[in-house]
């Protein structure tokens, strides 16, 4: 690998031994290959650079490929190359080269496709990096990643007539907690972009499921989708894609980085849901279309 990050490896694939569900899990932001080369390049410590880390959620889900659905997980974190972010979205703060003339809160935030900060707006670098720094993490990690999955979709489309993403991510517990419309906070916010990713009935067949296992479930509010749904979903090709975020303070604790006392308790709960969802396409729904 030529990106001066040998030590950051790029993501796996975990097929099922048999494919029997059109659906796909997805974790672009789980990934905690740090490395040495990119621990020093940062003037942060090594929990700090982790706070936008969707931390151990591959773990959460773990054993999902044994109901006959693939999942594809990176492995170079979010603080290194945000997977959900468009590659033109390019910081001109931190990229040296790129015109100042995008006007885009993410990125004005911080929060483009190499993130200049983490959580709290914490600063990742001492100074800039080289447009061929940025490219190179585009090329080595970005593009790779998205086309995996793309033709993971493709391939189950193929095989079913129709496919879903089921792309997974976690949000801090204030993100839901300070918003005055929920009497409740959810504990899991499903995101279609408005109808613009996927079908509304799988969008609301996945909601149903979810609180059929206790959850409680938003839809769009706060979150609604990113790069990856929009990028993803393509409804008129039957290619669905939907993104679940799940509330960090249900399994973690949020300031250590750390699995906390309920970790097994929602798993427990979580991968049940899950396994439901993997069974909403099946080879009945490819029969079913012809």
């Amino acid at each position: 690998m030529n990106s001066g990050f040998a030590d950051i490896r790029q993501h796996s694939i975990v097929e099922p031994v048999s494919l029997t569900s059109g659906v796909v899990f997805a974790l672009p932001h789980s990934g905690r290959d740090y490395g040495v080369s990119f621990l020093n390049q940062s003037i942060l410590d090594q929990l700090s650079i982790r706070s936008s880390e969707d931390a151990f959620l591959d773990q959460l889900i773990d054993g999902i490929e044994k109901y006959g659905a693939p999942k594809i997980i990176a492995n170079a974190p979010r603080a290194f190359i945000d997977l959900n972010r468009s590659t033109d979205e390019l910081d001109p703060a931190l990229i040296s080269g790129i015109k100042n003339n995008i006007k885009n809160p993410r990125i004005s935030s911080g929060l483009g496709v190499i993130p200049r900060v983490v959580s709290h707006g914490k600063e990742i670098y001492r100074g800039k990096l080289s447009f061929e720094q940025a490219q190179s993490r585009i090329k080595y990690y970005w593009k790779p990643y998205h086309t995996d999955l793309s033709n993971l979709l493709q391939r189950s489309q193929s095989v079913f007539g129709q496919s879903l993403l089921i792309d997974i991510h976690s949000m801090p517990h204030e993100a839901v907690s300070t918003q005055s419309s929920f009497i409740k906070p959810p504990e899991i916010v499903v995101g279609d972009r408005f109808g613009m990713s996927s079908d509304p009935e799988f969008t609301n067949l996945v909601i149903s499921i979810l609180k059929q296992h206790d959850f409680r479930v938003a839809k769009n509010t706060p979150f609604a989708g990113a790069f990856i749904t929009k990028h993803h979903g393509k409804v008129k090709k039957r290619i669905h894609a939907l993104q679940l975020e799940i509330d960090r303070s249900l399994y973690m604790d949020e300031e250590k980085i750390l699995p906390n006392s309920e970790f097994e308790e929602l798993k427990t709960r979580l991968l049940p849901a899950l396994i439901q969802i993997s069974s909403l396409i099946c080879k009945s729904e490819k029969i079913a279309a012809e």
